[in-house]
């Protein structure tokens, strides 16, 4: 019972217990939490403190650091400030040493100015003590002279006009030698430097442009076979022959020579085509009129399109834009044209880049120069089928197609033949006739080159005066010698004059020739 009530009561007293303690735990957790969070809270403190206090320590570095550099910056600025004052003192100091000098110079150059004026005054006396002593000389002289003059005038019995007529006429004579003799030298020199230069200008020109000497001969003569095909080229009664001579408007020449037959006209085109025709006829082995004409014109056909090709690498290798397409096929006849046995068309193209190269020399338009050199005989083109001479025929086919005056000019007149309106006329006959007399450019037979010369002579030496003459260059030039007892100085200038336009009228020939007339004097004597 006891241990029962015990129990009983030892529930509640156990809950009690329970409940005690629960709530001892609970104070004890909270004073534990307090007494943890009042350790943080001083630590926090303490940690506070502590940034405070290195803060504190940076901040007074900070501040002694800063101190530092701006004592050294202050230095550092009065020693820069002291330094500047240093040198503008001395620029004082030095300043005022020029100004002392200058001062004294100054001071010396007032005296020295001072000397100078009394100086001058004297000067001034004595120039005017003098001019009074040369007044009353020249007042002398004048007496004297006008004493002299009445003398001179009672003696010489002329009057003082007729004395000042006197010395006039000497005195015009005098000027008039001496300006005679200026002129002579002035135009003597002149004719020297002009020489000069041209023979300059020229040489560059040559020199700039080096042409091929020879050039390529006109061959008439196609190939045959053998008899047989000589005999069917005649045809029966020479029908194909015939048809052949009418189709082309060239002459065939078949004769005893072997392997050859001979095509001859005046047109070298024409002939061209007739010696290709044939050819082709030769090849193709059916000859008969209507193949004969069949392949005339289709030969025909070619040698035209390829004279304009001619033309338009001529052109183009001359540098001449522009140009119709009928002239370019102009300039393609003039390949199969020859004059002197040089080719013309070649010759062409070397006039142009000749007469381009001494016009740039003289400040002219090239452009202009090697148009004209290249179309200067055109009219060699089409001579065979228009009456006249080349030039006049080239400018009139040229003046169809809108050319300028100045290529019209210089065409109509690189003979001469028509007077220079421009300065491209001359320098195109120049380059013309350098073309024409380059060494190797001009071909021509061992007879009639010696007949030139002989006929050169001969016109020479058939003037009264004349002793001997020599043609020398290739009959380029031709010295003639004078007697000089029977000619003087103003008739050897007319016999070199009436020389030269008889070679002109009596020869034919390239280029130009020359006359030079020597008359020498020699005296000898013997001392014994």
């Amino acid at each position: 019972m006891i241990e029962y009530v015990l129990a009983e009561m030892s529930i509640p007293l156990a809950i009690g217990i329970a409940v005690a303690t629960l709530f001892a735990g609970i104070i004890a957790t909270v004073l534990f939490q307090k007494k943890v969070a009042s350790s943080k809270l001083q630590a926090a403190e303490q940690q506070v403190k502590n940034v405070v206090a290195e803060a504190q320590a940076k901040a007074s570095n900070i501040i002694k650091t800063a101190e530092l550099e701006s004592k050294s910056e202050i230095i550092a600025k009065r020693e820069e400030f002291e330094k500047e004052i240093n040198i503008t003192r001395n620029e004082l100091r030095e300043s005022e040493r020029h100004l002392n000098k200058r001062e004294d110079s100054a001071e010396r150059r007032w005296e020295s100015a001072a000397s100078k004026e009394k100086s001058l005054e004297k000067r001034e006396n004595k120039l005017q003590q003098k001019e009074k002593s040369l007044q009353s000389k020249d007042e002398q002289l004048s007496t004297t002279l006008n004493e002299q003059r009445a003398i001179l005038l009672r003696i010489s019995n002329l009057s003082a006009e007729e004395a000042k007529e006197i010395l006039l006429e000497r005195l015009e004579d005098e000027v008039t030698h001496e300006s005679s003799t200026m002129i002579e030298s002035i135009v003597t020199r002149a004719k020297e430097e002009a020489e000069a230069r041209s023979r300059e200008i020229t040489l560059n020109a040559i020199q700039r442009y080096a042409a091929e000497h020879t050039c390529d001969s006109t061959v008439s003569t196609v190939n045959i076979p053998s008899d047989d095909m000589k005999g069917r080229v005649i045809g029966r009664e020479g029908r194909n022959i015939r048809a052949f001579e009418k189709a082309t408007g060239v002459d065939v020449i078949i004769d005893d020579t072997p392997g050859a037959v001979v095509v001859s006209a005046f047109d070298p085109v024409r002939r061209e085509v007739a010696r290709r025709s044939l050819e082709k006829l030769i090849q193709d082995g059916r000859i008969h009129p209507a193949r004969i004409e069949e392949l005339v014109i289709e030969t025909q056909k070619e040698v035209e399109n390829q004279l304009t090709e001619i033309g338009k690498r001529t052109t183009l290798e001359a540098n001449v834009n522009g140009l119709n397409s009928k002239l370019m096929t102009y300039l393609g006849r003039l390949n199969y044209r020859t004059s002197y046995g040089q080719n013309v068309l070649r010759h062409s193209i070397e006039v142009a880049f000749l007469a381009q190269c001494m016009a740039e020399e003289l400040g002219l338009d090239g452009n202009m120069a090697r148009r004209c050199g290249l179309l200067h005989d055109i009219g060699k083109a089409v001579d065979h089928e228009v009456e006249g001479g080349h030039p006049q025929i080239g400018a009139d086919l040229l003046r169809k197609f809108k050319e300028r005056p100045e290529v019209l000019n210089a065409v109509a007149g690189h003979h001469g033949d028509v007077a220079a309106i421009s300065p491209y006329t001359p320098l195109v006959a120049a380059a013309d006739a350098m073309s024409a007399s380059r060494p190797g450019a001009r071909r021509e037979t061992l007879e009639r080159y010696i007949k030139r010369l002989e006929n050169l002579e001969g016109i020479a030496t058939g003037f009264n005066g004349v002793k001997n003459a020599y043609a020398i260059q290739a009959g380029r030039e031709v010295r003639v010698i004078v007697d000089p007892e029977n000619v003087d100085d103003g008739t050897a200038w007319k016999i070199a004059r009436d020389i030269a336009k008889k070679v002109e009228d009596e020869l034919t020939y390239p280029g130009e020739v020359k006359v030079t007339l020597l008359r020498e004097v020699r005296c000898i004597e013997f001392a014994r």
